[in-house]
């Protein structure tokens, strides 16, 4: 979708929106930044909803806050924000750096060894430890443990296989199909498994009194308080908050942490003044890594953004209108159950807005280039009241994974590296065909 919809955007450069069908449903485009800052932002009651169906009985685990409708989303969404303050991530952070640790002593393995590295899957297991920390208070071993049962379910759900083909082309065509179905399909492995870690945990935790001042705890709160918000809470709608911050959480991160290493191993300036950056911060703090030197590291931070400006994990951004709408300052009128998409992809790689996009320029992020543009052309996490809850979050975790390993490791392209990068064209997310195999060398540290 990523390529299909840049062809689309390139082909109608000076139109602020365009229409295509997807199937036979109509879709909007919109190209305009300030038709996309109305969308996310200024009339955003307009356009509170994603468009996303939900399966209660086909799958329970949909209940989740990226694809609730308004009703279900907005007092779900007000009382699991404070999860994700700095405060919280402060708590968090003891969680994640143990995870990190983990990764530092897998990649020592991995290097020893001097082959090449599936670096999508090292970060992906990374991940997959940080949230089952975090999210489930459970020690994953997705690192040290080659048949971790989280790590195998993460990649069911990723999983392109004929049967996850055949639901999501039902779901398109024939919802209400796909809603009888619940009742004569088993429920798939991951719903099973993610609803019993889920409430065993619930339950494990309301009996010893356990605090982690985690995402788990916020769950049982509203379990043990349903009265405090407007919702059924049934355990399935519990259970798909852990399960979409499993999902986002994991997934993205992984994803972003590899390719920021594919391009730090064809770019090693930028490798290198990253690593200085790295090394001084922990020469100041006597070799320990805190909360506050991952916030004062400003090249990271830039590193970290063009990542995300070349490989946004969601290439577009889905809406649907809630009323009839006309844009501002246009005569363009769309009806209530409009579809609305927005490019990301395509606007982060528009040469216009970032001239050379195929190059890799963390100065593309200082002060002064950013003033010089419109806030609307840079969204790897959305923008306004429907944007990623955990944007936060996965900040702190990739670049805790991607300190951890470039402190003592060199990164760099091997034979297997596939170059130009190739758009996996049935990933989910973003993602390149074939993978991303990197050479991994320890540094000799005198």
């Amino acid at each position: 979708m990523s390529d299909y919809l840049m062809e689309i955007y390139n082909s109608y450069k000076d139109e602020p929106v365009i229409g295509i069908f997807a199937r036979r449903s109509p879709i909007l485009i919109v190209k305009d930044p300030n038709l996309i800052k109305d969308v996310l932002i200024k009339d955003f009651s307009n356009f509170a909803d994603r468009g996303l169906t939900i399966h209660e009985k086909t799958e329970p685990l949909s209940q989740h806050l990226v694809a609730l409708e308004p009703k279900r989303w907005r007092p779900l969404r007000t009382k699991l924000s404070p999860v994700f303050t700095s405060g919280k991530l402060k708590d968090m952070f003891p969680l994640i750096l143990e995870c990190s640790e983990h990764l530092e002593q897998y990649v020592e393995k991995l290097a020893s060894k001097n082959e090449p590295v599936e670096c999508r899957e090292l970060t992906a297991k990374y991940t997959t430890d940080v949230i089952g920390s975090c999210a489930f208070g459970i020690d994953t071993n997705s690192l040290s443990d080659v048949d971790s049962e989280f790590r195998r379910m993460g990649r069911e759900v990723f999983a392109t296989k004929w049967q996850n083909v055949m639901r999501l082309r039902i779901k398109q065509a024939a919802p209400w199909f796909y809603n009888i179905l619940g009742y004569i399909l088993p429920q798939t492995n991951f719903t099973k498994f993610f609803t019993r870690i889920l409430m065993e945990n619930l339950d494990y935790r309301e009996k010893n009194n356990i605090v982690r001042h985690d995402f788990v705890d916020m769950l049982l709160e509203l379990k043990r308080h349903p009265d405090k918000i407007d919702i059924e809470l049934t355990d399935s709608v519990i259970a798909s908050q852990a399960f979409v911050f499993f999902l986002a959480g994991f997934e993205t991160s992984s994803t972003t942490m590899s390719h920021a290493l594919y391009e730090l191993a064809q770019n090693h300036k930028i490798q290198d003044k990253l690593r200085e950056e790295i090394n001084h911060k922990y020469a100041k703090n006597d070799g320990i890594l805190t909360y506050n030197n991952i916030k004062e590291m400003d090249y990271l931070d830039k590193v970290f953004k063009e990542t995300l400006r070349k490989y946004p994990p969601a290439t577009f951004l889905m809406r649907k209108s809630t009323s009839d709408y006309t844009f501002d300052g246009t005569e363009i009128n769309i009806s209530k159950g409009q579809t609305v998409w927005i490019p990301v992809y395509a606007i982060q790689r528009d040469p216009n807005i970032y001239p050379d996009p195929e190059v890799f320029d963390p100065e593309r992020f200082n002060e002064e280039a950013m003033q010089t543009r419109n806030a609307m052309f840079y969204l790897p996490f959305g923008d306004g009241p429907r944007n990623c809850i955990g944007a936060r979050f996965a900040v702190y975790q990739t670049k805790i994974g991607l300190v951890k390993i470039l402190r003592n490791y060199i990164v760099d392209i091997c034979e297997k590296t596939q170059i130009p990068y190739i758009n996996d064209p049935k990933a989910f997310l973003l993602a390149p065909t074939g993978g991303i195999y990197l050479r991994i060398i320890k540094i000799n540290q005198t």
